[in-house]
């Protein structure tokens, strides 16, 4: 197993990104561990991206998201289906066009939707996938698009089961409180009285050369990391 081969998802490149304390490092403590993940992923096929009811949603509604961002811009987007990749990393934007690549996150609620909303800083993760986006369809800029669309019945039908464990209910067709729980539950996860324009917005990203080029020489110490001392570790097994 040769590290120099390995490419990076977009998704992923935050995790190279993060700064080491010591500036006589080249790496920091948290891309290594990101580092270990990859090399066991690698080499003994197994995934640390366990499913949660965040990840279920988005995968979920992905097609209602990009449905919702379409009808809010007045123009027809198609999903993009193809896989891309350089000498350093590969990935599969949601949407590309002529002038601009955009990926779509879709927000578990609505409190969660208005966070991101609110932040001035954009969050470190989404900006190198988007650079690492760019990078790989040659495009200037992106857009991070964030849509609030209905929870599927199938996650409410898991948060109700859940609710009624904790409050330890037994019969939920006639438990008042329960069921007042649950009017409540759907509400937070139902927004078709909201207006389509209150429920996207979008954060404008400027494709930075020099950012893109910092992104491929860390990856570069992150393959000798990986050949130094992962897969040492790996021979004293083999």
């Amino acid at each position: 197993m040769d590290a120099n081969n390995i490419k990076f998802r977009c998704s992923s490149l935050g995790h190279l990104m993060t700064d080491p304390r010591s500036k006589s490092e080249l790496i920091s403590e948290t891309t290594k561990t990101h580092l270990v993940d990859v090399f066991v992923s690698k080499k003994y096929q197994r995934n640390t991206d366990i499913s949660n009811r965040y990840t279920n949603k988005g995968l979920m509604v992905e097609e209602d998201s990009l449905t919702l961002y379409s009808r809010h811009k007045k123009r027809f987007f198609k999903k993009n289906m193809e896989f891309m990749s350089n000498e350093f990393i590969i990935g599969t934007p949601d949407i590309i066009t002529e002038t601009v690549v955009i990926d779509i996150k879709s927000s578990w609620d609505i409190f969660t939707f208005f966070r991101n909303n609110n932040h001035d800083k954009l969050n470190k993760m989404y900006y190198w996938q988007l650079q690492g986006y760019m990078a790989l369809t040659g495009r200037k800029n992106a857009l991070l698009v964030y849509c609030l669309v209905n929870t599927p019945e199938i996650l409410i039908g898991d948060e109700k089961r859940k609710l009624s464990y904790r409050m330890g209910v037994i019969d939920t067709q006639a438990d008042r409180s329960f069921i007042d729980a649950c009017a409540e539950l759907d509400r937070l996860m139902i927004y078709d009285d909201i207006p389509m324009e209150e429920r996207v917005f979008e954060i404008f990203i400027e494709r930075d050369d020099s950012a893109i080029e910092r992104l491929y020489s860390r990856i570069k110490d992150c393959r000798a990391y990986m050949n130094e001392y992962l897969f040492k570790v790996a021979e004293v097994f083999s």
